[in-house]
């Protein structure tokens, strides 16, 4: 599902515009990493958290020569999915077991 096709599922099943919702869905998506380049973590209850963690530095290694290649700290966004969420995706399959 690519971003138009939610903005369209959106927009039917609340009546605004397709225009609108596109708008909504940009400022939504614009809140959470504008929030998560500052460093908070966004809970949203029934779908799963967003935050940032540091990976530390580490050595990697060129794969076409083999020549390892230092790699520094970055921090990078995560996502973990709430248990409501994981048990739902898991509702369709008919699988009751959830990790």
């Amino acid at each position: 599902m690519t971003k138009a096709d939610l903005v369209e599922q959106i927009s039917n099943n609340t009546g605004l515009t397709k225009k609108d919702t596109a708008e909504a869905v940009d400022e939504f998506l614009n809140a959470i990493k504008f929030a998560l380049r500052d460093g908070k973590h966004i809970e949203i209850r029934g779908f799963g958290t967003f935050k940032v963690k540091e990976r530390k530095a580490r050595t990697a290694r060129n794969p076409r020569t083999g020549e390892p290649v230092p790699l520094p700290s970055r921090m990078v966004p995560v996502f973990k999915v709430s248990k409501e969420l994981k048990t739902r995706v898991n509702e369709k399959r008919g699988d009751s077991h959830t990790t």
